[in-house]
């Protein structure tokens, strides 16, 4: 197997959509990428022969609010450790960066809530629970995307 390497840079919007959707990340629109990506505050990306293989980045306002997102590994790696290294990464980054009071959050799906416990996340509610909806054509509010 090659060399797998992890490269502080996130992928450009080709790469994002396509391991998005090879994780099995739920869709986001062209649109939708071109205006996040500009705003990744710190990202990083595995690659395995010049190919994006997998990839995490750090999105929020840079002061009061930090979410770690976009966590993906292309299925056939998954399962080696690779999201641990990114998130190890991203970790590193965060303690260099955030300053004091500042909130660190994620979204963990499913068993991910183990890996991200590794780094100091837990669980909020029931103080705090996530609440969200996908904004779809025309404005509707959908939340197709938490049915089982």
């Amino acid at each position: 197997m090659s060399e797998i390497v992890l490269v502080e840079r996130f992928p450009d919007v080709d790469d994002y959509l396509r391991v998005r959707a090879a994780a099995g990340m739920h869709a986001k629109s062209r649109e939708a990428a071109e205006r996040a990506l500009p705003n990744t505050l710190y990202g990083v990306r595995l690659e395995r022969d010049g190919a994006v293989v997998g990839m995490g980045r750090v999105i929020g306002d840079n002061g009061c609010f930090f979410t770690v997102v976009d966590i993906a590994i292309v299925p056939e790696l998954q399962g080696q450790g690779l999201g641990k290294r990114i998130m190890a990464a991203l970790d590193a980054w965060l303690l260099r960066n955030v300053p004091p009071s500042a909130y660190v959050t994620l979204v963990a799906d499913g068993d991910a809530k183990y890996l991200y416990s590794k780094f100091g996340f837990v669980e909020s509610a029931p103080v705090a629970v996530n609440m969200e909806y996908v904004m779809e054509v025309g404005g509707v509010k959908s939340h197709r995307h938490l049915e089982a």
